[in-house]
């Protein structure tokens, strides 16, 4: 993993090696000034000659692949995990909230444009229905609180990588196929509106998606598949997606294309396959990955993954991020990526409708349990520790004044070997630093 370098103006310069920016550090010719990514600032003025780099972004709704490359070699790689508890926790106080206006029933004003209101009419002497019209609360554009956090923190992580490197050119991935590609293969410009499915890829790819990469014949996934024509193109069918399913090599063999097999039962019932529905929040990102970054060279991962096999990389999010920057050989692929997750630190006071179970006194007057706490002896909520054992981890909550509960990146509770109990000692942790609302780590390849 490469050190990030800027000069003594701040700005960009090209990554060097970790033994170089040791040196550096050692002999006071720089300064760190940020962790995460780890990144110096030289003190001294030096030659600033930069090479092209370039920045691959495979967004997603829940993972982040990035890569960062230069010529033949990648400099640094890894994934960001986003939130995927905004949806829940907001249903959860919507509940919560509902509950306690039954209870107390002060009024509010309606969140609906339009509401009716019954009134007394003077002149015809009876009551009637009036339409009442209310501006709505929500600005132009607003998004739903889930999809603007992901798409929000997608743009922040971006924006750092971005301005970590001198003469970046920005790939990003936004799909797994190009929609409109499947309606003309040769759409460009403002023809991206009309046509029919003919691109072999973004076909093959949108079939595979739709079914969601599981053979239609014996229902197993993790394997090599095949895209199998329902109606034979002899007898009439086309290479629409409509007439293609998924099929692994076990199930495609010539055996099953025999009439009274298996393929031939799926030709005469015409079996319909499920509809791929694209997720809502790769939609909005893509309008607003063009407005953001109108010179980034956008991609589909009917493109990014024919490269990365090509360049003999697994199936990753940072190895699509290193196959969409164009790469054509790799020299250096470091053996260490970086591992970013999101952290909620902050819990609502309505975190518990009812007591706890084995209550003894009654609900009104029982006392919740401590759920809020952010500190204790000198430990924070999300700080990176080491626990007796020797693994790193992050505390994910305390019981009490004297324990709390260790985590691991991947969302693991660090035990005490031999133990049955999640909780560890305070007094057994030794701390490395405080984190905010992300968790950083850099773990080897496995």
């Amino acid at each position: 993993m490469r050190v990030f370098v800027k000069n003594q103006r701040g700005e960009p310069l090209m990554p060097c090696s970790p033994r170089k920016s040791r040196m550096l550090l050692k002999e006071k010719k720089a300064r760190i000034i940020q962790y995460r990514p780890f990144t110096i600032q030289l003190t001294i003025a030096t030659g600033e000659t930069v090479q092209e780099n370039n920045l691959g972004v495979d967004v997603g709704s829940k993972h982040v692949g990035v890569a960062v490359t230069s010529g033949e070699k990648v400099l640094t790689k890894g994934e960001i995990e986003l939130r995927q508890d905004i949806k829940s926790l907001l249903e959860t106080r919507k509940t919560y909230r509902k509950s306690r206006r039954n209870r107390k029933t002060r009024y509010r004003r309606c969140k609906f444009k339009y509401k009716t209101k019954r009134i007394y009419d003077l002149k015809k002497k009876k009551w009637m229905k009036k339409k009442l019209t209310f501006e709505s609360p929500r600005l132009k554009g607003w998004l739903p609180p889930s999809i603007q956090s992901r798409i929000t923190n997608t743009f922040f992580w971006i924006d750092r990588y971005q301005s970590l490197l001198p003469n970046c050119r920005l790939h990003i991935e936004v799909g797994k196929f190009d929609v409109q590609k499947m309606m003309n293969p040769d759409i460009k410009g403002k023809d991206y509106q009309e046509g029919e499915a003919f691109g072999y890829y973004d076909a093959r790819y949108f079939v595979l998606a739709r079914d969601q990469y599981t053979c239609q014949v014996c229902k197993k996934k993790n394997k090599i598949f095949n895209t199998h024509h329902v109606i034979y193109r002899s007898h009439g069918g086309s290479n629409r997606a409509d007439n293609l399913i998924t099929v692994c090599t076990d199930c495609h063999t010539p055996e099953n294309h025999q009439k009274g097999e298996i393929f031939w039962e799926w030709m005469i019932k015409k079996k319909k396959t499920k509809t791929y529905k694209e997720p809502p929040f790769m939609n909005s990102l893509r309008i607003r990955i063009s407005k953001r970054y109108p010179d980034a060279h956008i991609t589909y991962g009917s493109v990014t993954t024919p490269h990365r096999k090509v360049l003999g990389l697994d199936k990753t999010h940072y190895n699509d991020a290193i196959a969409m920057t164009g790469i054509e050989t790799i020299k250096l692929n470091p053996n260490e990526r970086f591992l970013i997750k999101q952290f909620r630190k902050k819990k609502r006071s309505l975190h518990e409708a009812t007591a706890r179970k084995g209550r003894k006194a009654k609900n009104i007057t029982q006392k919740r349990n401590e759920k809020n706490t952010k500190e204790s002896n000198g430990f924070h909520l999300n700080d990176e520790v080491r626990t007796a054992c020797g693994k790193r981890g992050f505390i994910s909550g305390f019981t009490g004044k004297t324990a709390c509960y260790v985590k691991s990146i991947d969302g693991e509770y660090i035990v005490i070997k031999g133990k049955t109990h999640k909780q560890q000692p305070i007094k057994s942790l030794t701390f490395i630093r405080h984190n905010g609302n992300w968790q950083y780590q850099i773990k080897e390849n496995t």
